[in-house]
C-alpha cells in the first residue's frame, strides 16, 4: 500500500520562483541602507545583500551569505513567519507588497542544495571537545559554528535521524524531510559526529558525558503531547499530535483516516500541522476546538489562514470534558464544556471558567491533542541543574546554565518572556550559545598557558 509521504497531497505546497521570476523580485528591492528587514531577522541575515546577488546572477554568494548567518536557512525560508519578521519589516509594505523575501531566501537555497557546492571548510583542531544533547535548529546551529571554530563536536540524538522538531514534527508540505536532513548534512560535513538513537540518561550517563567532554550544550528540545486530564484518554482514536505529524513524515500512515471525522483540540502551529494533515489524509471532517478566542490563539496567521483554505472548521471557547467510546472503545464523540474568559493573571491571560450550560457532544472517530509538549525534567535532573517547571535557568547574555561547564538554547529554555518558539529563534539561540563556549574555552586555555 503507497504511503501518504509520497502521495501528491504531501507534496510541498509552496513551488519555487524560476530564475527569471526570482530575479525580477529581487530588482523590485530598495536595498536599503539601514534593512529594517535584516533588524527584524533573529538571525540577522544580511538581507539586501543576499537579495542584491541574486539579482546579479550570484546565486553561491547569496546562499553563501544566508547560511552563514543562518545554518538552518533552508528550513527557515519555509517555517518562518516572514509576514511578522523580514517582510514585515520591509519599507515597501507601505507603497506596494513588500518584497518576497522567504520565497527569494528559498530560491537561493534551493539553488546550492541542487549544485552540492561547498560553501564553508573545515577548522584546524584547537584540541577541545564539546558534546551536544539534541540535533535539533539549535543544537546543529550550535554545532556548525563550533566545528567552524576547530571545537571537536559530538551530537547525541535520541531518534534515528537528525534534525529534531524540523525532521519530524513539521508537516511535510511545509516542510519535505529531506530539507533538514540536508541540513544536517552540511554539518557533518565539517568533521561534526551526530551519534543517533542513543539517549543521554539511559544509554549513556550524564556523568559520561561530563567527564568526556570540555563543555557541553543541552538542546534536547521537548517530549510529547502531555494528556489532556479528562475521561476517556485511553480509548482507541485518541492521538498526539506530535506522534501523528512524526508517523505521517515517516510514511506509516497509509490511510486510516479516510472518510473519518476529527477534532484537534489546542491552536498552535502543531494543532493547525495536525489538523491540515488529517485533512489531506482524507478525513472527512476536521474540527479544531480551542478553549479561548480567536485573537488568543498562538498559531501564525498565515497558518490559521491556509487552515481555513483547508476547509478546518474552528470552535472558539469550547473546553473537552470526555471523550465517549462504544463497547469496542472506539471513540465515538466528544464532550465539550463552554467556557467563559475572566480578567488577565499576572500572565496576561484571561482566566477560563467553565459555564453550566449544557454540554455540547461532538461526534468524532479521532481525538488529537495538541495542548503543548512536556518538558525533558528528566534529562535536566540527570545533570542536576537548575530550572522552572522543566525550563532551564540560564544567563541570557551567556546561555550557561547553574554549572559553569553546561549551556543551553532551543526549547528547553523557551517558555519565560516574550521570545517566542520559533526555529529562526532556536538558530540564533544556538550560535549565540557556540560563540560563548568559544570565548569561555579560549579564556580557559589562556589562564592554563599563563
Amino acid at each position: 500500500m503507497e504511503s501518504l509521504t509520497v502521495s501528491a497531497v504531501f507534496k510541498e505546497v509552496r513551488r519555487d520562483l524560476s530564475a527569471q521570476e526570482a530575479v525580477e523580485e529581487a530588482n523590485r528591492c530598495l536595498y536599503c541602507y539601514d534593512a529594517p528587514c535584516t533588524k527584524a531577522c533573529p538571525t540577522g541575515i544580511p538581507v539586501p545583500s543576499f537579495i542584491r546577488k541574486i539579482a546579479t546572477g550570484n546565486l553561491k554568494g547569496s546562499a553563501r551569505a544566508i547560511l552563514e548567518a543562518n545554518p538552518m536557512g533552508a528550513t527557515c525560508a519555509r517555517v518562518c513567519p516572514t509576514e511578522e519578521l523580514c517582510e514585515g519589516a520591509c519599507v515597501l509594505n507601505e507603497l506596494s507588497l513588500p518584497i518576497m523575501i522567504g520565497d527569494l531566501q528559498r530560491h537561493a537555497v534551493n539553488w546550492a542544495m541542487q549544485s552540492g557546492e561547498t560553501l564553508f571548510e573545515k577548522r584546524t583542531s584547537n584540541g577541545m571537545k564539546v558534546a551536544i544533547i539534541g540535533s535539533g535548529p539549535a543544537g546543529l546551529s550550535a554545532a556548525r559554528e563550533l566545528a567552524r571554530y576547530g571545537f571537536g563536536v559530538t551530537v547525541y540524538e535520541a531518534k534515528e535521524k537528525a534534525g529534531g522538531l524540523d525532521t519530524y514534527g513539521i508537516v511535510p508540505f511545509r516542510l519535505p524531510q529531506e530539507i533538514p536532513l540536508w541540513e544536517a548534512d552540511q554539518v557533518t560535513a565539517l568533521g561534526v559526529e551526530i551519534l543517533t538513537e542513543i539517549r543521554v540518561g539511559e544509554d549513556i550517563s550524564a556523568e559520561e558525558i561530563l567527564s568526556r567532554y570540555d563543555a557541553v550544550l543541552v538542546a534536547c528540545g521537548m517530549g510529547n503531547v502531555p494528556r489532556l486530564g479528562i475521561p476517556g484518554e485511553e480509548y482507541n482514536g485518541v492521538l498526539d499530535a506530535i506522534e501523528l505529524i512524526e508517523n505521517i513524515k515517516e510514511g506509516r500512515i497509509t490511510n486510516e483516516f479516510k472518510g473519518k471525522r476529527a477534532v484537534v483540540i489546542g491552536a498552535g502551529n502543531t494543532a493547525i500541522d495536525a489538523a491540515t494533515c488529517l485533512k489531506r489524509a482524507g478525513a472527512a471532517d476536521v474540527k479544531i476546538v480551542y478553549r479561548r478566542t480567536e485573537a488568543e490563539m498562538t498559531a501564525y496567521k498565515s497558518e490559521y489562514e491556509f487552515a481555513k483554505r483547508e476547509g478546518i472548521e474552528f470552535r472558539w471557547q469550547w473546553q473537552p470534558a470526555e471523550i465517549i467510546s462504544d463497547v469496542s472503545g472506539n471513540v465515538t464523540a466528544l464532550s465539550l464544556s463552554r467556557v467563559v474568559l475572566g480578567a488577565p493573571d499576572a500572565s496576561g491571560k484571561r482566566k477560563i471558567q467553565a459555564t453550566e450550560d449544557p454540554k455540547f457532544r461532538l461526534e468524532t472517530d479521532v481525538v488529537v491533542r495538541a495542548i503543548g509538549q512536556n518538558r525533558r525534567t528528566d534529562l535536566i535532573n540527570a545533570f542536576g541543574l537548575v530550572h522552572h517547571h522543566g525550563i532551564l535557568a540560564v544567563d541570557p547574555e551567556t546561555y550557561q546554565t547553574s554549572n559553569e561547564k553546561i549551556y543551553a538554547a532551543g526549547d528547553v529554555i523557551f517558555g519565560i518572556g516574550p521570545t517566542e518558539a520559533m526555529v529562526v529563534s532556536a538558530v540564533e539561540q544556538g550560535k549565540k550559545a557556540a560563540y560563548a563556549i568559544q570565548r569561555a574555552m579560549q579564556t580557559r586555555y589562556m589562564r592554563e598557558e599563563v
